[in-house]
C-alpha cells in the first residue's frame, strides 16, 4: 500500500508433517478397537492422512502464487511464500523410513529433513517430483476422515498449540541455559587494578 520494495521480502509457511499421522492414527486406532470387524474405513486410512493434508495444501498454495492477484505483486517484485515440509522424520517404524521425503517433492517448497532421514533417502529414496500426483485420492483421504467423524480442524488445532507448548518450553530452556551461562561468568568480582592495568596497556 506504501509502494515500498517487496524483493525484500522472503519467508516460508512450516508445515509439520509426520505429527499429522501420529495424531490421526492414535484416533483411527481408538475408532478400530471400538468398531471390531467394522473398520475396513478406519484402517484404511491410517498413515494417509499427512501427506493427503500436505497435496492438498500445496493446491491451495498453487492457487494463491499463481493467481492473477499475485501475479501483479510478482511484476513489482513479490516473492511467493514457499510452504516447508518439517516434522518429515518418520515416527511409526511400520512406514518407510523416507515416507514424507519421497511424498512432498515439488517446486517452490522446501523439506527440512534429519541426518538419519537424509541418510536414509541417499541409499533408497527415488527423487521424482509427487507432489501434484494423486490430488483426488488425498481429497477422499480427507473425505473418508470427516465422514468416520475426525475433524481435522480440531486434529490441527490441537497440534498446533502442543507444537506452541513444545517451542516455549525448549526457548524457556535456552534462556535458562544462557542466564547460568551468563551468571558464571561474571561471577568473580573485578580487580579494578588489574583492570586499570588492561586499560593503560
Amino acid at each position: 500500500a506504501q509502494d515500498g520494495p517487496l524483493k525484500l521480502v522472503a519467508s516460508v509457511a512450516s508445515f509439520f508433517v509426520s505429527r499429522i499421522d501420529l495424531l490421526v492414527d492414535s484416533l483411527l486406532e481408538q475408532l478400530i478397537h471400538r468398531a471390531g470387524a467394522k473398520s475396513e474405513m478406519e484402517a484404511a486410512l491410517r498413515g494417509k492422512v499427512a501427506v493427503a493434508s500436505a497435496k492438498v495444501a500445496y493446491q491451495m498454495y498453487q492457487e494463491l502464487f499463481f493467481s492473477n492477484r499475485f501475479r501483479s505483486l510478482a511484476l513489482r517484485g513479490a516473492h511467493p511464500q514457499r510452504l516447508l515440509w518439517a516434522s518429515t522424520s518418520t515416527k511409526n517404524p511400520s512406514y518407510s523410513d523416507v515416507k514424507y521425503v519421497e511424498a512432498l517433492i515439488g517446486p517452490g517448497t522446501i523439506n527440512t529433513v534429519s541426518l538419519q532421514t537424509l541418510n536414509a533417502y541417499r541409499d533408497h529414496g527415488h527423487p521424482a517430483s509427487r507432489l501434484e500426483k494423486g490430488m483426488t485420492e488425498a481429497h477422499q483421504v480427507l473425505d473418508r476422515l470427516a465422514e468416520i467423524g475426525i475433524n481435522l480442524e480440531e486434529v490441527a488445532q490441537q497440534l498446533e498449540d502442543d507444537g506452541i507448548e513444545k517451542f516455549v518450553l525448549a526457548f524457556d530452556r535456552l534462556m535458562d541455559t544462557l542466564e547460568k551461562k551468563r551468571a558464571e561468568t561474571f561471577r568473580e568480582p573485578v580487580d579494578r587494578q588489574t583492570l586499570h592495568n588492561r586499560q593503560s596497556f
